[in-house]
């Protein structure tokens, strides 16, 4: 043995083999949960042509694109997804401005897809979003009352549910 290495290996009163039990300090948790999660390029991202630029991102991170719709959501549809919201400031014109155009709604599936798909995503506030996020690379403040900024992603395993029963019934 060198000196001043640690032994994994020692002797017992009796003479035989013992040896320390696996180091457990440094074991890494991997879960191997299947998530699903909501993705909406929101009408401001439709409208500049980057529905497509979105998809490739997540087909390139790995995730599997479940279902796909483009429409325009109704009021109803938008009050029940940003209910949360309700009675804040800027509640009114984010519903304004989501149901003012197409919207292309997407369930991704993937392990981790939920914080994946918003590390994709970026910060909400575009100007802090790094570069090599959708919203470093393309969004913007355009000094409006509401921040437009590309895309939705569900933020939790919670919300993913909820929100894919309001935009996709058919899977709940």
């Amino acid at each position: 043995m060198r000196s001043g290495m640690p032994s994994r290996r020692s002797r017992g009163r009796r003479g035989q083999l013992l040896r320390s039990p696996p180091r457990t300090d440094s074991v890494a948790v991997v879960t191997t949960r299947t998530e699903r999660s909501l993705v909406l390029v929101k009408p401001d991202g439709f409208t500049r042509g980057l529905s497509g630029e979105v998809l490739r991102r997540i087909e390139a991170k790995g995730y599997t694109l479940v279902t796909l719709s483009i429409l325009t959501p109704d009021r109803e549809r938008l009050a029940r997804h940003y209910a949360e919201h309700e009675g804040k400031p800027f509640y009114e014109p984010l519903l304004d401005f989501m149901s003012r155009g197409q919207v292309t709604a997407v369930v991704i599936e993937g392990q981790r897809c939920i914080e994946g798909f918003r590390a994709l995503a970026g910060a909400t506030d575009p100007t802090m979003a790094l570069p090599g996020t959708i919203r470093g690379d393309f969004g913007r403040d355009w000094g409006l009352d509401v921040q437009q900024n590309i895309v939705h992603g569900s933020d939790s395993p919670q919300s993913s549910e909820r929100e894919i029963r309001i935009w996709f019934p058919e899977l709940a």
